[in-house]
């Protein structure tokens, strides 16, 4: 069996690429997110913070709104750059009614539940548009990019929506690393994967697009943590620390980024084939 799947969580732990830091388990994983991110801005103060905002995880949100209405700290100078969002086959956005919408569990978890004196203006709280993806890249160059994203990864390795390559597609990883935010298809892995437990598995009418913000900005990030903590992101969670980076593995690129860190849960370091 190749060594990657093989090792013992020791090795794994001794041999990561990047470095590796291990949670009690998945509620630890959305209280530290939501602590980092209330640091962040108090630590900031009366200057700007900017987040690049996931949609998976989202049970740090709840405890975030939380943390923020019982301290009463303001988020006026606070901007949220959303990821990703799913598109129709005609590249528009779908519906807010649908029930993968990124913009509604925000709206449903963040916006409506923080007390509306300390909420930030709409104006901050951004979306990649399709057909415009390059004036969010510029607004978040404006601002001196994100202070940090916490995020989770792919089946796939995937960040945002940054699937890897096609087959037969020509990049380079350097290529890679450096493309901005656009409209794109979704890879099959990611399709089967969040279909099957999100929609109960009715991958027909599972979006086949995206809009997302492209590696360049995600990689610009100041500080960069990924969060791993379903059993579905072991194998991925191996090849992201064990094997150099890669487009194949989108995520393994934070081995070569000056702040980030892969977070996971003891469960599934000690998980073993």
């Amino acid at each position: 069996m190749n060594n990657t799947y093989s090792c013992s969580p020791e090795d794994f732990l001794k041999n990561s690429r990047l470095p590796v830091r291990v949670l009690e388990g998945e509620q630890a994983v959305y209280d530290e997110i939501a602590g980092i991110m209330v640091d962040t801005i108090v630590k900031n103060g009366e200057g700007r913070t900017v987040f690049i905002c996931p949609v998976g995880p989202v049970a740090q949100y709840p405890v975030f709104v939380e943390m923020v209405n019982e301290r009463k700290i303001s988020l006026k100078n606070v901007w949220f750059f959303n990821m990703d969002e799913y598109l129709n086959d005609d590249d528009s956005v779908i519906s807010i009614d649908n029930p993968l919408s990124f913009h509604a569990v925000m709206e449903e978890l963040v916006y409506s539940k923080i007390a509306p004196e300390l909420i930030m203006p709409v104006e901050q709280r951004i979306f990649p548009v399709p057909g415009d993806e390059r004036s969010c890249d510029k607004l978040l160059a404006e601002l001196g990019g994100a202070d940090c994203c916490l995020t989770g990864v792919g089946i796939n390795g995937h960040i945002a929506f940054n699937e890897p390559p096609a087959e037969g597609e020509s990049i380079t990883d350097e290529q890679f690393a450096e493309i901005n935010s656009r409209c794109l298809d979704i890879a099959r892995e990611t399709i089967v994967n969040n279909g099957s437990r999100k929609i109960g598995g009715a991958l027909d009418i599972f979006p086949k697009r995206c809009v997302t913000l492209g590696m360049n900005q995600i990689l610009k990030t100041k500080k960069l943590k990924i969060y791993l903590y379903c059993d579905w992101q072991w194998g991925i969670m191996r090849k992201i620390a064990l094997e150099p980076p890669t487009r194949v593995a989108p995520a393994s690129f934070l081995q070569l980024h000056p702040d980030s860190e892969m977070v996971i849960t003891k469960q599934l370091l000690n998980y073993m084939l």
